[in-house]
């Protein structure tokens, strides 16, 4: 059966039985029918162990760091552990493109499918909505006499689809260019906001653009972060749904890994910390963006740290890095299997910085070989890694079982958390430990306007900001063909941008866009609604 015809055929269980798991009431609840609802409730960290959820540089189909992870979480719920899971939301632009949904997959999947992978309850409509009324209030402002003297505009639209014609237009009489929802400062934010106060001074300290003296203007100096709090503030509850083995599931927030911070909200992880005592979270794409953001953003800003780090593999990924083209890589190749060896050994490297104890688990595929799973397996073990295999997506918890008991096992060492960089680096500093320790680059160049406006950052009081990189996710490279694990290359720093609301810098890399574009073949040409039924959303 298809992913969706498994979620469709699932017995749902009333949500408000799945809050009670977790110690949540009626009264907690604002319900969306009998199979979701938002979480009024707000509460601060505990001593629930974190687990993070990341992987290896991916194919361009995704490698199944969602579905280890509900299945992971229904493992621990299985072994009979108070377990919780927190992801992000899906955004309706890659799921109408070429990855579709984000739900997981087989029988390690949250359910409700459809509505998760459409318009859910509404977060990302607010969070568009909030966006393009702060870019409406900049140009009316402008309009009506422009007493704030607003001679550059750096606050993009957005929205939440992939449309490279939005990448290039006029507003009026300027050229503009639009971001997807899941790239927008309010969207990073969002995520990183700590209570209903911490947003509206977030929204109110975004920078919308500059007076003739370079001095920045800020959104509250346009009186509209109340407003942009009021359209927020049912979005900002964190949502509750469940697993097709029941598992409470939180959902919340979703900006991209590639182009933004990659990771649920805080809000979220800290209710789930609250509330459970395993909580498995995950981080988008390859730990060299996902990870490497969770932990030097978000553990940094929220004052959080992992108990265990879960580092997802998959044996077409590991030809992918060994050269295999897309057409090939459900066939057994064992050269290109072991020169994409270096792509796990390389983030293994990466992941030990942070001094949290690490599980590798290949996420199992019905073409992988028993001769290319001992390969990997024995990879590991030279590398004195805890290995495991999931078969989560044909078996649900029963395919996670061993993975649970390696990560309870990880979550009772003793280590000390420790951060890549430290705050009072300077910008170019955290950029070239990012670039060289992470990345392998030998070289940072930076183009006139990077160098010229890290300049200005790093004498404007924002060099205590975190980095937010921007770039491939196929590659440790700013160059998407540049695979396995390679060093001794350049990258280049084309552009950079102050998220003063989010409190990061992000940097773009290469050719990264913060507005994707479709593929030839779009997944929306799947979609459809037939008999009372959506067909295609997997």
């Amino acid at each position: 059966m298809k992913d969706i015809d498994i979620a469709q055929r699932a017995l749902k269980k009333d949500i408000r039985e799945i809050a009670g798991k977790i110690g949540l009431s009626s009264d907690d609840l604002i319900l969306y029918g009998y199979d979701k609802a938002k979480i009024k409730l707000s509460k601060g960290n505990s001593n629930a162990k974190l687990i993070l959820v990341t992987a290896i540089n991916p194919t361009p189909f995704g490698e199944g760091k969602t579905t280890v992870s509900i299945g992971l979480g229904d493992a621990l719920n299985k072994l009979n552990k108070n377990s919780v899971i927190v992801l992000r939301e899906p955004s309706m632009g890659p799921v109408f493109g070429i990855k579709g949904g984000a739900t997981g997959g087989g029988y390690s999947q949250v359910i409700p499918m459809e509505d998760i992978n459409l318009h859910f309850t509404g977060d990302f409509h607010a969070i568009t909505m909030a966006n393009n009324l702060l870019c409406s209030a900049i140009d009316n402002h402008i309009f009506h006499g422009n007493k704030l003297d607003i001679q550059k505009i750096c606050f993009k639209r957005c929205l939440d689809v992939n449309d490279r014609a939005l990448r290039q237009v006029v507003v009026g009489d300027r050229g503009e260019s639009f971001s997807i929802t899941a790239a927008s400062e309010i969207m990073a934010l969002f995520c990183l906001a700590d209570s209903l106060d911490d947003l509206k001074r977030r929204l109110g300290n975004i920078i919308v653009g500059y007076n003739s003296l370079n001095k920045p203007i800020f959104a509250k100096n346009l009186k509209i972060e109340g407003a942009l709090t009021v359209i927020l503030k049912d979005a900002f509850m964190p949502n509750l749904v469940q697993t097709l083995e029941h598992t409470p599931t939180i959902i919340h927030g979703g900006p991209f890994a590639n182009i933004a911070h990659g990771c649920n909200s805080v809000v979220a992880t800290k209710l789930g910390m609250s509330l459970g005592d395993y909580v498995v979270t995950e981080a988008g794409f390859g730990a060299d963006l996902g990870a490497e953001k969770f932990l030097d953003i978000k553990c940094r800003k929220a004052n959080i740290k992992p108990s265990c780090i879960v580092l997802v593999a998959t044996i077409k990924a590991l030809k992918y890095n060994g050269g295999v083209t897309q057409d090939d890589i459900l066939k057994e190749n064992i050269g290109a299997l072991e020169k994409g060896l270096v792509n796990l050994e390389r983030h293994i490297e990466n992941l030990k910085k942070y001094n949290v104890p690490l599980v590798v688990c290949l996420n199992k595929y019905d073409s992988d070989t028993d001769l290319e799973i001992e390969i990997v397996s024995k990879y590991c073990s030279n590398l004195e890694i805890k290995f495991s295999i999931s078969t989560a997506y044909c078996d649900g918890s029963n395919g996670a079982i061993d993975l649970a008991n390696k990560v309870m096992l990880s979550c009772e060492e003793k280590t000390e958390f420790k951060l890549l960089y430290s705050d009072n680096m300077s910008l170019f500093e955290k950029i070239e430990k990012i670039c060289k320790d992470i990345y392998r680059a030998s070289e940072v160049k930076y183009s006139d306007i990077a160098m010229e406006k890290l300049q200005y950052f790093q004498s404007n009081s924002c060099s205590n900001l975190p980095i937010c990189v921007a770039k491939t996710q196929y590659s440790f490279s700013d160059d998407a063909k540049k695979l396995g694990a390679p060093s001794h290359f350049s990258v280049f720093v084309q552009d950079v941008c102050l998220y003063n609301g989010a409190e990061f810098i992000t940097v773009l890399l290469g050719n990264i866009m913060t507005m994707p574009g479709l593929p030839v073949v779009p997944n929306y040409e799947k979609i459809d609604f037939i008999d009372n039924k959506i067909i295609g959303l997997d």
